[in-house]
């Protein structure tokens, strides 16, 4: 039920959607080094003299030590949330006939998710790394949080720079003059500039330089821990990114292919079509699936539905109880126990008319390999005994059949 206390405020006004709270947080780490690196990425990324195969070409060079050039995968971010907010991440198949994604749509299917995953796979969307975070956890600011007693990466982040930062070091002042001198060659070529790119590569070689140089300082004492850390901390975040991406960028066909497995066993009630799936799927687990869909959905009893206990004697004893069983409690009662035996399908009775309860008695036991060696009561009793066990065992045997056809597999 909606709540419409705030819905006419709500609908008179926009959300204003952002990843301002990322890019807050990004800015925390705007230091020494960092801050030029941020900027060059920028300034990479906005060019418009550099054609993109130009800018790749830069991008790699200057990437050759990774953890170091955290301006590069701090832009990513920004670029990636970005892409997500007004829903270009969402890849096209058809981009000249299919409507363009937003995202709200990524919202929507997102959550739709949640509950499609379970239902076709017996697992939460956090176990296929669908979780909501495992689409917009960047946006959603997961860096600046943990769920245990560890640092945030952007925290353990901050905490290496601050630290190589206060040291001057003076390999880092280098790598800030190389970042400073690449990006103010970007700033001064124009449309009609010639013949710049041995330039281009000198300055992003003299970037890859100042990097090694600067990462062979920071693998000594004391710089070495917070080295590692970075790199950590990077992994983390380069992983996020690709998650996010692969799964954003592909839930159009992704929760289409969910969809249309939902549809197809839809059409599994009706027994011809059923039967047309069995013949024309090249895949067994499908092929099994449409097979076997009668004799598991026979196996699906309404009476063990609302029975979630865990205790199996228990959930049989109830249904034992709610079918009247058992229905015979004295062996002495040689015509009633009979007569229970009668109705067991392990017994044949072709010709039992021509014989007394007591003939009986022994020729069940005889079938049923009861030791028939005491008195006609003895005997009943050890066969009521059977008959009593067997009745546990077709409900049990029902029990396991219902959970095994209502276990997704």
């Amino acid at each position: 039920m909606t709540v419409n206390k705030g819905l006419k405020s709500l609908a008179g006004s926009t959300p204003n959607f952002s990843n301002q709270a990322l890019e807050e947080a990004i800015n925390t780490l705007k230091i020494g080094w960092v801050t030029k690196g941020f900027q060059l990425d920028s300034a990479i990324a906005n060019n418009t003299v550099l054609t993109t195969s130009q800018k790749n070409d830069v991008k790699d060079t200057i990437n050759n030590i990774a953890y170091l050039n955290v301006g590069r995968y701090l832009g990513d971010m920004v670029r990636h949330t970005n892409t997500q907010l007004d829903g270009t991440i969402v890849f096209l198949a058809n981009p000249d006939v299919e409507d363009t994604a937003d995202f709200l749509e990524i919202l929507q299917t997102v959550s739709s998710l949640q509950t499609l995953i379970p239902n076709l796979f017996g697992e939460t969307a956090a176990e296929k790394n669908r979780d909501i975070n495992d689409h917009l956890g960047i946006l959603n600011n997961m860096f600046t949080q943990t769920e245990d007693s560890s640092l945030p990466v952007f925290t353990s982040l901050k905490e290496s720079i601050v630290f190589i930062t206060n040291a001057n070091l003076a390999n880092e002042t280098a790598l800030e003059t190389a970042y400073d001198n690449l990006r103010n060659f970007l700033a001064e070529i124009r449309d009609d500039s010639t013949d710049f790119q041995q330039t281009l590569n000198t300055f992003a070689s003299a970037v890859a330089t100042a990097h090694t140089n600067f990462d062979s300082t920071l693998q000594g004492h004391p710089y070495s821990v917070k080295r590692t850390q970075m790199i950590t901390d990077r992994d983390k975040i380069v992983t996020q990114l690709t998650l996010e991406t692969n799964n954003c960028s592909g839930i159009r066909t992704y929760v289409e292919s969910l969809s249309n497995t939902l549809g197809y066993v839809g059409l599994a009630e009706d027994t011809k079509m059923k039967d047309l799936l069995v013949n024309i799927s090249q895949n067994e687990n499908w092929r099994n699936y449409f097979r076997d869909y009668e004799t598991n959905r026979n196996n699906l009893n309404p009476i063990y539905a609302t029975r979630s206990d865990s205790d199996k004697s228990r959930v049989i004893e109830e249904v034992l109880t709610a079918r009247g069983l058992p229905d015979v409690a004295d062996f002495l009662n040689l015509e009633a126990v009979v007569d229970k035996a009668k109705r067991d399908d392990r017994i044949d009775t072709s010709d039992f008319d021509n014989f007394s309860n007591e003939q009986l008695i022994t020729k069940c036991c005889e079938q049923l390999s009861i030791r028939t060696s005491g008195s006609v009561f003895q005997q009943s009793k050890l066969l009521l005994d059977n008959l009593n066990a067997q009745d546990r065992a077709i409900v049990s045997a029902e029990l396991d059949l219902n959970e095994s056809s209502d276990t997704i597999s």
